[in-house]
């Protein structure tokens, strides 16, 4: 049997998939979420539900497929961060960054549909951690680590907790809503975190109070 076929089948699931994740991408930023059925995504997309339901089993997996393909760059490596050798300046041209994904309608929308499935899904919520959570918290870590060495971070400094200084407060005014993201407040959120995890400085010397 002829293994010419081989490729070009492999190329019409390719294409086959890359159009289900930017229909599911397009119908989440169009309609409301709970509006949004495998059967619109599958015709937006070209193909039968059946071609979906093969590859994710619900919904909910094909919008996270959508996001998790958002996060890798053309060679399909994920994402690192900047290394310039200028900690305050990566960090704060990465959350500068962040703040316009999560000020974009389009990313908002979708974010916020698996954020709902999230809180309702443990076995989503897992996958979630595994798969796109995990390996951009060891991206980010793996910077901090780096200014660690170069003596820009305390040794002791506690790379989790670092993180969420940085994205905690960013993530919960965007969850509420409570007040504008702006990039004057991601680099705001960049220094104080700086501040905290920054190396400690050598004490004064003690002031003679004379004889």
């Amino acid at each position: 049997m002829s293994n010419e076929r081989g490729p070009d089948h492999s190329r019409r699931k390719e294409r086959s998939r890359q159009a289900i994740l930017a229909a599911a991408r397009a119908l989440v930023t169009e309609e409301a979420y709970e509006k949004v059925t495998v059967e619109a995504i599958a015709a937006r997309a070209g193909v039968g539900k059946q071609t979906i339901y093969r590859r994710w089993p619900s919904k909910s997996a094909v919008v996270f497929a959508a996001l998790l393909a958002l996060s890798e760059d053309a060679d399909g490596q994920s994402v690192t961060l900047p290394d310039t050798g200028d900690l305050e300046a990566d960090l704060k041209l990465v959350m500068r960054a962040t703040v316009e994904e999560f000020t974009d309608p389009s990313f908002d929308r979708l974010i916020r549909a698996l954020n709902t499935e999230i809180a309702n899904d443990a076995a989503l919520a897992a996958e979630y951690r595994e798969k796109l959570a995990r390996p951009l918290d060891e991206a980010k870590k793996s910077r901090l680590r780096s200014a660690q060495k170069a003596g820009q971070l305390a040794p002791d400094a506690d790379l989790d907790l670092a993180l969420e200084m940085l994205y905690a407060p960013l993530f919960q005014r965007w969850l509420h809503r409570s007040s504008p993201l702006t990039t004057a407040y991601a680099d705001a959120l960049v220094d104080a975190t700086l501040r905290a995890f920054g190396p400690s400085t050598e004490a004064e010397p003690r002031k003679s109070t004379g004889a």
